[in-house]
Parts: structure tokens; C-alpha cells; sequence
């Protein structure tokens, strides 16, 4: 199933994506959906954001060839971080370069969305408590992580991480593929399979240091071969079997 967000004629609502339909859902798109009946072309609709998220939790250096871009080596526990919630915007919506950065990359992702309250969920467990995957655009002022040594102001401003299109549901995240271009030209091209730590063990591990709400989402990771954007050019990242995340970018 695919869970979206969307903007429809008389307001925004949780719906179902089936084929070129939206189906709106009561309430929120957690456990069993219920449906209201309402049901609109899709053509007719506008995506927004797929979640809310209380939370964001990112994973620096996930992908060794990346940790190696990056001057390093991937870390033999989970490097984390947190990002705002309001960092995250919808596809389609535009990523804004602020001012005070002379480098603002794109970082392409699977992106992990928990179903429902956990605390020190086991890693055979992890993949349960999962309502899904979308796609993520981990947006960092690459010169402000690396003056700081450290990730906060480098990865927190407004529009600093697009998700989307949709939420699919039914998604085996052990290897698949991940691109991004830019302007249609391939930057990134990597596999889930190519990450350190896996879902399952990432879920398990932020879990035993914070309790994950319904709608909380954890970033994996990027594969090498992230780069600058500038004003005026077209991010995408597809992410095989849920589809394409694409946003322009303008200065703030």
C-alpha cells in the first residue's frame, strides 16, 4: 500500500494511493486504515509531505564509501543525529539555500517510518514495528558541518529535508537501489545493501536510547558521490520500489 499526505479540494488528509485514485483515510495512516469514501483523481490532488514527524533521526556515514568521501571510516556503532521537524518539506516544494553557506548538498536516502510507541525493540523485531519507507533528502551546509565538527546547525534549516512522494508499505529494504542526479545527471548510485548497519539493527538501536513515537523517522544513510546544489537547479532521488523525490532548489 501506498500511504500519502495530500492537499485535496476541501482541505489535506491521509490517503491511499491506488493507481491514478486517492482514497482519503479517517484520522491518521497508522495500524488498519479506515476510509471515509472520498476519493479524488490523483491528477487532482497535491502531495505534500508524507508524515509529521515528531522527530527525524539521521545516520552519518552508513555507507563506507561515503565515510570515505568524507575523510573517514564508517563508525562500528551508529553515528546519530537529529533534525528538526521543521526541516522537512514535501516533493515538489522548494529546498532553500541560506545565505550564510557558500556549500548546501544533496544526500539521497531510504527513510525508515516507525508504525507505532517503541522502547528497545530487539533487531528480530524491528522490521514489525515499521509502517513503512519513503525517500529522503538529507540536505547539509556541507562548509557549516565542517567548520562546526559536528552536525546540528549543518543539517536544521527550514527546508533541510524533503521526504516523499508516498509511504510504501510493502518494501524489502535489504537491496535496493538508490540514485540521485541533478539536473538529470546521476550523482549518487548505491544500494541499501551496501550499508554498515542494517534497518533492522538502526531501528534497534535508536530505540534503546529513545522512545519512537507513530510517525518518527530514521534516515539511513547516503551512498558516496554527494555534492553541492546551487540556485536553480533540480534535485532527484528514486529509490526502487517506492519512486522519485524531486524539488528544485532557489536561495533563501
Amino acid at each position: 500500500m501506498r500511504l500519502a499526505r495530500i492537499a485535496h479540494p476541501s482541505g489535506v488528509a491521509f490517503a491511499a494511493i491506488e493507481g491514478d485514485e486517492v482514497a482519503e483515510i479517517a484520522e491518521h495512516p497508522f495500524g488498519q486504515p479506515q476510509f471515509t469514501g472520498k476519493r479524488w483523481p490523483l491528477a487532482d490532488v497535491r502531495l505534500l509531505a508524507p508524515i509529521l514527524p515528531t522527530k527525524l533521526i539521521g545516520v552519518g556515514k552508513n555507507y563506507a564509501a561515503h565515510a570515505a568521501e568524507m575523510g573517514g571510516e564508517a563508525p562500528s556503532t551508529p553515528l546519530l543525529f537529529l533534525k528538526p521537524s521543521t526541516t522537512v518539506i514535501g516533493p515538489g516544494a522548494a529546498i532553500k539555500r541560506p545565505p550564510n553557506s557558500q556549500r548546501v548538498d544533496y544526500e539521497g536516502e531510504l527513510a525508515v517510518v516507525i508504525g507505532q510507541p517503541i522502547r528497545n525493540v530487539p533487531a528480530s523485531r524491528a522490521l514489525e514495528v515499521i509502517r513503512g519507507y519513503t525517500i529522503a533528502n538529507d540536505v547539509t551546509a556541507r562548509d557549516q558541518q565542517q567548520a562546526d565538527v559536528q552536525f546540528t546547525r549543518a543539517k536544521s534549516y527550514d527546508t533541510f529535508c524533503p521526504l516523499g512522494p508516498w509511504i510504501e508499505t510493502d518494501l524489502d529494504p535489504s537491496d535496493v537501489r538508490i540514485r540521485t542526479t541533478l539536473d538529470g545527471e546521476t550523482k549518487q548510485d548505491g544500494s541499501t545493501a551496501q550499508m554498515v548497519h542494517t534497518v533492522a539493527d538502526l531501528v534497534a538501536f535508536v530505540s534503546e536510547i529513545m522512545t519512537l513515537l507513530p510517525g518518527d523517522v530514521i534516515l539511513t544513510g547516503t551512498p558516496e558521490g554527494v555534492g553541492p546544489m546551487q540556485a536553480g537547479q533540480e534535485v532527484s532521488v528514486t529509490v526502487d520500489g517506492i519512486g522519485t523525490l524531486t524539488n528544485p532548489v532557489v536561495d533563501a
